[in-house]
């Protein structure tokens, strides 16, 4: 019952059309995607839904990309979690590796390297 539902993604984004996009390039490779829209509706998705990895951005208003990692980390420290942000900062790089963040990819979104790490996180993961 624990488990992690195979081949489940949560995106979270508060741009719905960056939401859209992401959905629409992850679906095909059959993925069940699931969507949030902000950290609070994120933490609910993951009690519910039991993903097998989050793709987080960083910069949302409420509760911070990297505030929602930290929870989301709180909640199930084994779930793979991909920041997402529209620029590279060294920093903010190390803040999210330092709580726990799998991997970080910036904006525009390479999406053979998103697919590659999510299709890698499933591969890694007991039963993906």
């Amino acid at each position: 019952m624990g488990q992690r539902a195979k081949r489940a993604v949560l995106i979270v984004d508060d741009d719905a059309q960056h939401l859209e996009l992401l959905a629409i390039k992850l679906s095909a490779e059959n993925w069940r995607l699931v969507v949030a829209q902000s950290g609070e509706e994120a933490l609910h998705r993951i009690m519910l839904e039991k993903p097998g990895l989050v793709i987080l951005d960083i910069l949302m208003p409420g509760m911070s990309g990297l505030e929602t990692l930290k929870k989301i980390k709180d909640l199930d420290p084994g779930i793979p979690v991909v920041m997402v942000s529209a620029v590279w900062d060294g920093e903010e790089v190390k803040r999210c590796t330092e709580a726990g963040c799998s991997d970080y990819v910036t904006k525009p979104i390479d999406f053979e390297r998103l697919k590659s790490i999510v299709l890698n996180s499933f591969l890694g993961s007991k039963g993906g």
